[in-house]
């Protein structure tokens, strides 16, 4: 089968486009013909080896110890593995593995829930890892109430584009931080008000959130904090600080250090790939309230160009892949 893979760390130029072995099952695992694969953050740290504490949890020291891209995909089951009973070939799913930028790829019945009826696949593949990041900050690190006023940055990205809609459905007021010629879309998905922070600065204590979510932002939390309410909470959720070290996690450790000596409520996060979580994901789209963003597609061999511009910061939500 083809596959976008790579056998060191490096930039977009280490992938190449290979035959590989196609994927078999094992127990508990689910054999999937990818219809289309998306573009998430991770992806570029995988790629680079960076920040070099990321090698440390299991990636691989000198070279990724998965060689495939690629961590969210739908699709349709081709074959089980022994002991899987919520699916069976034919059956169309989406949610995460390792290894989607491909045309196969294992993954366990645990991380994959079914497509959401009447969504297209190529939708369904944007949701797993960027809808839940979501969710789980709104409701878990954030606890989001109705009324309370939600400042999301980065609301044009993959994260932040389901955040500003999902804030909404849990009856926030929200306002979403972008550049000049992503306003028009953030205001598409819901946001009650959206600010330009080409134009003005969102930091400037003029305004008081209860809940700010930075979604892989670069703000000092000093700024941020002024932009807080006086009993708010900020989540951040990554982080592109560039330390070839720690990355972004640096702030966020700061913030955990900080928190318990101010008023404020300071949280990093890290997102847990849950299938119930996929499942209230699957809820909210079915009733109307969750439309995935997609930016544009790339065919199989244009993986590292999809990569690159998700890097930079231009997409409109969710990159694709189509093997």
């Amino acid at each position: 089968m083809k596959a976008v893979a790579q056998y060191a760390y490096g930039s977009c130029e280490v992938l190449e486009l290979r035959d590989i072995e196609k994927p078999t099952p094992g127990p508990g695992e689910v054999l999937i013909r990818v219809r289309a694969a998306a573009v998430d953050a991770g992806v570029w740290h995988l790629m680079t080896g960076l920040p070099y504490l990321l090698r440390l949890f299991g990636y691989g020291l000198r070279a990724p110890k998965v060689p495939v891209r690629g961590r969210e995909l739908a699709g349709r089951v081709e074959a089980t593995g022994a002991g899987v009973t919520r699916f069976r070939p034919g059956d169309e799913v989406f949610g995460i593995c390792e290894g989607s930028f491909a045309e196969y790829a294992v993954a366990s019945q645990d991380k994959l829930a079914a497509k959401p009826a009447g969504l297209p696949l190529e939708q369904a593949a944007a949701m797993p890892l960027s809808g839940l990041t979501a969710l789980q900050a709104l409701r878990d690190a954030g606890h989001v109430q109705p009324g309370q006023r939600v400042l999301v940055i980065g609301a044009a990205g993959g994260v932040g584009s389901f955040t500003v809609q999902l804030a909404k459905a849990f009856g926030a007021h929200v306002t979403g931080v972008c550049s000049t010629s992503k306003t028009e879309l953030v205001r598409s998905i819901g946001a009650d008000d959206v600010i330009d922070y080409t134009a003005e600065e969102v930091t400037d204590g003029r305004r008081g959130y209860d809940l700010i979510i930075d979604t892989a932002g670069n703000r000092p939390l000093s700024h941020l904090r002024r932009a807080l309410s006086p009993r708010g909470t900020l989540v951040i959720v990554g982080g592109e600080t560039g330390g070839r070290w720690l990355g972004g996690t640096d702030r966020v450790m700061r913030a955990g250090l900080l928190s318990p000596f101010v008023r404020h409520t300071l949280r990093g996060f890290i997102s847990k790939e849950r299938r119930e979580d996929l499942d209230i994901l699957v809820r909210h789209i079915e009733a109307g309230a969750l439309t995935p963003v997609i930016d544009r597609t790339y065919a199989l061999p244009q993986a590292p160009d999809a990569i690159a511009r998700q890097h930079r910061g231009e997409a409109r939500g969710k990159i694709l892949v189509i093997p």
